[in-house]
């Protein structure tokens, strides 16, 4: 390899092909197996086997009776509780007692001025996301999803004077089992509880287990390049994070006892997770149901009350915005929804540092900068090196040109008179991909960086960039890195090879289409550290043609 410039344009693909395959490890379709295409047709032909509801069943029994038909996307209603606190407004379902709507107050849809807020849970059929819970007995009626809760109000406010708001809701066997299903939501906190309390006035002991779910629709994606993942997770103390898909779902039913763990299914900067006692050990599963329904959940251990007693169980409840420094105080592990794949090492300590210049400028673009700054002076020796290297080859370059013309088409005499000149003149031909190589790394971790973390969701920098999570809408940016790219070519060694040099004149052209897609924070880190490399390599340049470095 006679030209840097060559590993240059190496480097740089690879680094598209890293993000990509990345892209689609993580977040891609995945084409249906052959053998599940075959059972696909078999399935058709044969007769259509029940569909399995969405009521859990208890993990000793072999089998129970469905308490309930799938009712399909369209979820059985009731009457409406609405629920209104400092950071949400949300309805619960008297039928089941669901969570069925959760608007995040202190997050809009967009950054128009009249925006509605965010809505995280919502019992649409085409976009259905609810949180259910119940207790199941096995036999006999039983307060589960299904079941008709009563309420004493429709209508729950947190008052200034308050730091908790509870919502009961009141079920009954009508054989003296009474059971309240209490929401309890605290002030400034996405985190709610659920507990059930349970009265037996019978005359029989009396036993249920309590389950938690969430139930969901496929997420509709607006941009296939920045698809983000949709779906379960499942977090427990010996598998740690684990993505469990919706076509994971469809496959096979999960069934795995968990101590200390927690299931979610999230989506794009936001997520509700289901989050039991630590100290408890409960039996998750999930399951696919008709119409693109999935489900994921955990149903615990029983909970008996002898006749005349009364018992409680509770669990928590996390609906809101993957904010790393809040979900880490919630639970082990959950801050890891903010999933930055295989390089999570580099970009959490990015993130921190960002945050950090972040909470002393107060603009997410300056801050971009500024970490730009502070990674080109991490790599300034390291550069300084690969731009005298460079700069050296540059000097060469009329004496490599005298070389080739010399020798013609003689490549393996040319490749040896050109070593044994780098060898006389002290100069490591690839020493000038170095710096790129390295930053590669830094560049992926800062990729999911920009486009996991929340707190960059809607950040505006200034003039048009109004959102540097998404692409430049006039794609001003990767043209001024384009430009950037052909500067920097003009300070480097010309390629001898003339198709080499007219492969390097495309690459700024293929890379300005490619970063017209990247979110607009990455093309600003992208064009700040360009621009400092260039004034960096233009005064190492000139020094090394005029002797004095």
């Amino acid at each position: 390899m006679d030209n840097p410039r060559v590993l240059l344009a190496i480097a740089l693909s690879f680094l598209i092909l890293l993000i990509w395959q990345a892209w689609m490890e993580d977040y891609g379709p995945k084409p249906e197996p052959a053998q599940q295409a075959a059972e696909t047709a078999s399935q058709a032909a044969a007769p259509t086997p029940a569909i399995p509801s969405d009521l859990p069943t208890a993990p000793t029994e072999q089998a129970v009776a469905a308490a309930a038909e799938d009712t399909g996307a369209q979820l059985p209603a009731g009457e409406r509780v609405e629920v209104v606190t400092d950071v949400f407004h949300a309805l619960i379902d008297t039928r089941g007692g669901d969570l069925r709507q959760v608007d995040l107050l202190q997050y809009p849809q967009s950054r128009d001025k009249d925006s509605e807020p965010f809505r995280l849970l919502e019992e649409s059929p085409q976009q259905l996301f609810v949180a259910q819970s119940g207790l199941r007995a096995g036999a006999g009626p039983e307060p589960t999803h299904h079941a008709q809760f009563s309420v004493d109000q429709t209508r729950f406010e947190l008052d200034e004077r308050s730091e908790v708001l509870e919502v009961p809701l009141r079920w009954s066997s009508g054989s003296g089992v009474e059971v309240t299903k209490l929401y309890r939501f605290r002030r400034g906190s996405y985190v709610g509880e659920v507990e059930f309390q349970v009265r037996n006035q019978s005359g029989a002991d009396w036993s249920a287990r309590p389950y938690y779910q969430l139930q969901r629709t496929p997420l509709q994606q607006e941009s296939r390049l920045l698809y983000t993942y949709t779906g379960g997770v499942l977090y427990s103390p010996e598998e740690k994070y684990e993505k469990i898909s919706f076509d994971d779902m469809s496959d096979e039913n999960l069934s795995r006892d968990v101590s200390g763990g927690w299931a979610a299914m999230i989506q794009h900067y936001f997520l509700a997770a289901w989050i039991p006692p630590a100290d408890q050990t409960e039996r998750y599963y999930t399951r696919a149901l008709k119409g693109e329904r999935y489900v994921i959940g955990m149903i615990g251990a029983p909970l008996s009350v002898a006749a005349g007693n009364e018992a409680t169980g509770q669990t928590r409840l996390y609906v809101g915005p993957k904010l790393q420094h809040v979900m880490e105080k919630v639970a082990p592990g959950l801050e890891l929804t903010v999933d930055y794949g295989k390089l999570t090492f580099l970009a959490k300590p990015i993130f921190w540092l960002l945050e950090k210049i972040h909470a002393l400028v107060g603009n997410w673009g300056w801050a971009i900068i500024f970490l730009t700054m502070l990674i080109k002076l991490a790599f300034f020796k390291l550069s300084e090196t690969s731009y005298k290297s460079m700069a050296n080859m540059r000097k060469l370059a009329p004496r490599l040109q005298a070389l080739k013309e010399r020798y013609g088409d003689d490549k393996q005499k040319l490749n040896q008179a050109m070593m044994e000149m780098y060898k006389t003149e002290k100069i490591n031909p690839l020493g000038g991909c170095l710096p790129i190589l390295v930053q590669i790394p830094v560049f992926i971790a800062l990729y999911w960086v920009l486009l996991e973390s929340v707190e960059l969701r809607q950040a505006p920098f200034m003039l048009w960039l109004r959102d540097l999570s998404v692409a430049d809408p006039y794609f001003v940016l990767p043209l001024i890195m384009g430009a950037t790219m052909l500067i920097q070519q003009k300070l480097n060694p010309a390629p001898l090879d003339p198709i080499q040099a007219k492969v390097m004149m495309v690459l700024p052209v293929v890379f300005t289409v490619f970063f017209a897609f990247f979110p607009a924070g990455l093309v600003l880190y992208w064009v700040v550290n360009n621009t400092l490399s260039i004034a960096q390599q233009y005064v190492i340049t000139k020094r090394v043609e005029q002797g004095t470095a």
